[in-house]
């Protein structure tokens, strides 16, 4: 949650400061700033609202100078408003610090400053870290950084400008990303790589505890009092694909990308014979037990990567939400594989969750979108998705690929389990390689998914039922729909239907039943004839051997596919139909409400 920006060089701050805001505007939006330092005159402009609001508040102020810190804020301390938006500044306005995460312990530390004097101009617990800086404003701003970031307790990243370091920024991470970007007379800071792309791809990701200083001709970053050397990497795409292209929206871009992500995950993970799943790592053993964590679309992805592990390699599976794992005592350890699953391999709950686990001895395999975050770096084994980059807030193609990492790795666990023969292994291969392609005739059939989402758009709730596979499917269908249409939405195993929910039926309300699984259809069906006796309105999604029967108002069809495979296309539909309807209703579609992309905070 929210994003910072920073810029040490030679040129103008300001330029870049906007326009590396308004790329991480996907990780808050209620309120925004920049401050910058000229000739050692340090300017603070900040406002509720979105970018577009600080860009108004700017228009016609002379901010000059060539360093500077921004921020988009996704508020957890004090409401949005234009006293609590960052950067904050301490009593003499002579620091500003932009913040994410939270301090925990913000109280007693505010506490402790007002004893000594100090007065707060905002309810926000970033505001401690400014005045606690001021204790510091004799020492070295490295090291006053680092003594401050010693006594926080909590999740944070920040950036610190002081008007007497004119040419500097400082910034210090734990448990919330930053990287550096790395330019030519001018450095970068920055929350997520797609804020930098337009200015440099050489990057550095900053692990917890560092503490890096920029200036315009240097990068350093040090760890209790010592220097740390880190190579920089080169980012594997661009800024054009970090930007919408010409759709109105990113979510229906990264949608309609599909495709092409998932020949990316399957690019080098399939034999050039299509005949072998060829992963680039080597598990030590067939695991007791395969535990899958992660958080909203991951954890969705985790429920149907359970039933294929279980159905292909006949191994027990076990699917967590990682905010509760984290707190449970499970019976997990050495001999289990535990399967992170993140976006942005940068959520906090799943980040603690693996470091749980590392204690107990279990290996650790991540699927992160994001090569070098935080969980890539935390795990024994990496399956990125190499989806590209993903900036709506509501996930697409980060959940196809995902399942589609998933499924190799079941597969794998199969061959090693010896529950996956030679054929068995030659034929999935094949399978997955024709993804792709079906993934693009699914994706053709929008336009019968807008007319829907035109029935949809009027409704107050909406019911998504399936049975296995295609309940899992539900889940994801459901909390796409409302996150970004703010229709209430709820997944139901069709079996559970007359546990209790078909008193919420009557007539005219729409149920999407999920019929992807041809072995259970004849079982839904009969669950929707239920529905329809109690005149629901139900739009279905077809396997392609599956008679719908007279029972659905509407339908569309999937191309013919394994089960497993079935559910994953399953996916693109639901997505499409979440699109549509808010699109009908006029939401802001890649910032939904109260929600941020980058969860980075419990």
């Amino acid at each position: 949650m929210c994003g910072i920006v920073g810029y040490a060089g030679r040129g103008k701050a300001l330029p870049f400061l906007m326009s590396g805001l308004r790329r991480l505007e996907y990780r808050g939006y209620d309120s925004a700033g920049v401050a910058v330092i000229d000739g050692g005159h340090l300017s603070i402009v900040r406002t509720s609202g979105r970018i577009a609001d600080l860009e108004a508040k700017l228009d016609g102020t002379s901010v000059p100078g060539s360093v500077g810190i921004g921020h988009t804020r996704w508020a957890t301390h004090g409401r949005p408003s234009d006293e609590n938006a960052h950067p904050h500044h301490g009593c003499q306005g002579e620091i500003a610090v932009a913040h994410n995460g939270i301090i925990e312990n913000h109280v007693e530390l505010r506490a402790e400053l007002l004893m000594k004097g100090h007065t707060f101009a905002s309810e926000t617990d970033t505001e401690v870290i400014a005045h606690l800086l001021e204790e510091e404003a004799e020492r070295d701003l490295a090291e006053a950084v680092e003594r401050v970031a010693a006594r926080l307790r909590g999740s944070y990243a920040f950036a610190v400008v002081r008007a007497q370091d004119p040419d500097t920024i400082v910034a210090t991470r734990r448990l919330s990303p930053l990287v550096v970007g790395v330019g030519d007379g001018e450095n970068y800071l920055a929350s997520d790589i797609p804020a930098l792309l337009e200015r440099t791809r050489r990057v550095l990701v900053l692990e917890d505890g560092e503490v890096v200083t920029l200036k315009p001709d240097a990068v350093e970053i040090r760890r209790d009092g010592g220097r740390v050397h880190r190579d920089i990497s080169e980012v594997p795409w661009n800024l054009e694909e970090a930007e919408r292209g010409g759709f109105p929206h990113f979510m229906i871009k990264e949608i309609l990308e599909q495709p092409k992500a998932l020949r990316a995950t399957l690019a080098g993970r399939i034999s050039e014979d299509l005949d072998r799943v060829t992963l680039d790592f080597t598990l030590p053993s067939v695991p007791g037990k395969v535990w899958l964590i992660g958080c909203g679309t991951s954890y969705h992805a985790g429920l149907v990567g359970r039933r294929l592990i279980e159905d292909l390699a006949r191994i027990p599976a076990e699917a967590e939400l990682a905010s509760e794992f984290r707190y449970l005592n499970p019976l997990l350890g050495p001999g289990d594989l535990v399967v992170a699953l993140s976006q942005s391999g940068e959520t906090l709950d799943t980040i603690a969750a693996v470091r749980s686990i590392r204690e107990r001895g279990a290996t650790i395999l991540a699927i992160t979108n994001v090569v070098g975050s935080s969980i890539f770096r935390e795990a024994d084994f990496n399956l990125p998705t190499q989806a590209g980059p993903e900036i709506a807030v509501a996930s697409s193609k980060a959940y196809t690929t995902q399942i589609t990492a998933l499924a190799l790795l079941a597969v794998t666990l199969g061959r090693m389990a010896g529950t996956v023969d030679e054929a068995n292994e030659s034929s999935w291969a094949r399978e997955f390689w024709t993804l792709p392609e079906k993934a693009e005739i699914v994706l053709s059939q929008r336009a019968e998914l807008k007319a829907v989402a035109r029935r949809l758009a009027g409704a107050s709730d909406v019911f998504f039922v399936g049975r296995g596979l295609d309940h899992a499917l539900a889940m994801e269908g459901q909390l796409k729909l409302k996150e970004i249409s703010y229709i209430h939405a709820e997944a139901l195993a069709a079996g559970e239907l007359k546990h209790g929910t078909l008193a919420l039926i009557e007539p005219g309300v729409p149920v999407v039943a999920l019929l992807s699984q041809e072995r259970l259809a004849t079982k839904t069906l009969s669950n929707l004839a239920e529905i329809k006796a109690r005149g629901g309105w139900i739009f279905g999604i077809l396997a392609a051997g599956v008679d719908g029967g007279g029972d659905l108002d509407g339908s569309v069809r999937l191309p013919k596919a394994p089960a497993i495979l079935a559910a994953l296309l399953e996916a693109l539909p639901l997505q499409i139909l979440a699109y549509e309807t808010a699109l009908e209703r006029g939401t802001d579609i890649d910032k939904p409400r109260n929600l941020a992309k980058s969860v980075t905070v419990e």
